[in-house]
């Protein structure tokens, strides 16, 4: 089975989450600096889950470098993710209406801790159709990244409820450490080529 509709109807519906986010921006009402100042946390919101989205996208799109074939369950796997990727927008317009408040940022930490274990799931589907010395699964390996990914998301959810700060830096903290797509698939698909 060709990649090609999966990876077009992925970065289709990316496009879409990206736009309805956007959409959400509210002008400020007046001219002066301090005009901007009670949209910031919606802004800084957008920001971060623009990131969000963005490094979706990008391993996503690293990733499908080295996948060779699909399946139908990895199809479903990554409607899987993008059905939680598509939930950023509500999250991300909550958590800056409320001002960066604790329920708010537990909601938004568990969305990314399921769209974190949706892409995991991905992964994990595409390593096990993929023979075991394929560029993919040599990348891939154990996915310790992932893995800590859904750790640092699990601290955050609860955490939200004590030091709602510290729990919005382990998200940040997470988006951080993919901001640059796994070294590993770049040189196997790079190998491969």
């Amino acid at each position: 089975m060709s990649k090609g509709r999966l990876e077009a109807f992925s970065d289709g519906v990316i496009a879409i989450i990206i736009t309805i986010m956007v959409l959400e921006l509210k002008t400020p009402h007046g001219h002066d600096f301090s005009d901007i100042v009670p949209i910031l946390p919606v802004f800084l919101a957008y920001l971060l889950s623009f990131v969000f989205v963005g490094i979706y996208w990008n391993n996503h799109h690293h990733l499908f470098q080295v996948v060779k074939h699909i399946n139908g369950q990895v199809l479903w796997a990554n409607l899987h993710l993008l059905f939680w990727l598509s939930i950023i927008p509500f999250v991300t317009s909550w958590l800056g209406e409320s001002g960066l408040q604790a329920v708010p940022i537990a909601f938004y930490g568990a969305v990314c801790w399921v769209a974190g274990l949706a892409y995991y799931i991905l992964v994990r589907v595409l390593v096990g159709i993929h023979a075991p010395d394929s560029p993919l699964v040599k990348a891939v390996g154990k996915d310790r990244k992932g893995l800590l990914s859904l750790i640092l998301y699990t601290t955050a959810i609860p955490l939200a409820f004590v030091a709602s700060w510290a729990a919005l830096g382990l998200i940040v903290l997470v988006a951080l450490m993919w901001f640059i797509p796994d070294r590993r698939i770049a040189r196997q698909s790079t190998h491969d080529a």
